[in-house]
C-alpha cells in the first residue's frame, strides 16, 4: 500500500527529516540510506524519497571504545554527534549500531528529539510472531549486554539465548574483521549458520540478527523454517513509518 503521490502544487513536499547516527560501519550506513529511501519512495510514489541527515562517525574511534570498554568516552563522542543532528534539524534520530545503543540510549533520554530504539521494532516483530525465546547474534558487547536483555524481557516478554564464549568470539571476529568491510566469505556464513542451528537446538524459536551488517551474510532463505529478525530492516521500516505514516 502506498500513499497518493503529492501534487506539484504542494512543493516542496512537507516531510519529517530522519537523522542517522552513522559510520558504524560505513557498509551498514549505506544500507540504511538505501532502505530508508526505498521505503519512503514506496510510501510517496513518483520520484519522492527521503530527507535524511547522516552524521557519520569515525569507525576507528568506535572500535577503540568498544575494545577498551571505554563507554564514557564513547558517550562523550556520540553526544557531540547527536548535537550535530539536532542542530541540522532532525525530526527523529536513529543510531544504526546495536552495540552503541548502550551509550546513545541514555544520551537520548535527556533530549526532546524522538528516538527509535533499534530493539523496539525488533521486539514488536518477535512478539507479533508469538515467540518468547530467541537467539541473539551480534558483537560480543551486544551479546553480553544486560541492558539489551532487560529491554527485550521487560517490554516484550522475550528471553534471549546467546552463543557460548567460543562462538561469541567467532561471531564478533567475523563482524569486525570481515562484515564491516563487506568481506562476505562462504566459510563465515557456514559458521554463522552452524551457530544459529546450535541455538535452535537449545530452544531458540528464532534469531535476532543483532548487528546491522549480519543480514549481508545470512538471511531468511538460508533457514526458511526458522524466523530471522533483521534489525537493519526492522529499524529502517520503523523510521519510514514514523516519517511518512500511511493515511
Amino acid at each position: 500500500m502506498t500513499t497518493t503521490p503529492a501534487s506539484s502544487s504542494s512543493r516542496p513536499l512537507p516531510q519529517k527529516t530522519i537523522g542517522v547516527l552513522g559510520g558504524m560501519s560505513d557498509q551498514a550506513t549505506a544500507e540504511y540510506y538505501r532502505l530508508l529511501n526505498a521505503g519512503l519512495n514506496a510510501r510517496y510514489g513518483g520520484w519522492d524519497n527521503g530527507e535524511i541527515i547522516i552524521v557519520s562517525v569515525n569507525f576507528g574511534n568506535i572500535q577503540h571504545f568498544i575494545r577498551q570498554g571505554d563507554w564514557e568516552g564513547a558517550e562523550r563522542y556520540l553526544a557531540g554527534k547527536v548535537d550535530a543532528l539536532e542542530r541540522a534539524g532532525a525530526d527523529v534520530i536513529l543510531c544504526m549500531s546495536n552495540t552503541m545503543h548502550r551509550v546513545v540510549e541514555p544520551i537520548m533520554a535527556t533530549r526532546r528529539t524522538p528516538f527509535i530504539h533499534i530493539a523496539d521494532p525488533t521486539g514488536e516483530a518477535i512478539r507479533a510472531a508469538g515467540l518468547t525465546q530467541v537467539a541473539l547474534l551480534g558483537t560480543r558487547a551486544t551479546m553480553r549486554s544486560e541492558m539489551l536483555r532487560r529491554r527485550f524481557q521487560d517490554r516484550f516478554g522475550i528471553a534471549l539465548l546467546t552463543p557460548d564464549e567460543a562462538d561469541q568470539a567467532i561471531v564478533d571476529r567475523i563482524i569486525f574483521d570481515e562484515l564491516v568491510r563487506r568481506d562476505l566469505r562462504p566459510e563465515s556464513k557456514a559458521e554463522y549458520l552452524r551457530i544459529v542451528d546450535g541455538l535452535r537446538g537449545q530452544g531458540a524459536q528464532g534469531v535476532i540478527l543483532g548487528c546491522t551488517e549480519i543480514f549481508l551474510l545470512i538471511e531468511q532463505p538460508d533457514r526458511p523454517d526458522f524466523p530471522f529478525f533483521d534489525t537493519t530492516g526492522l529499524h529502517t521500516a520503523a523510521a519510514v513509518a514514523f516519517a511518512a505514516p500511511l493515511e
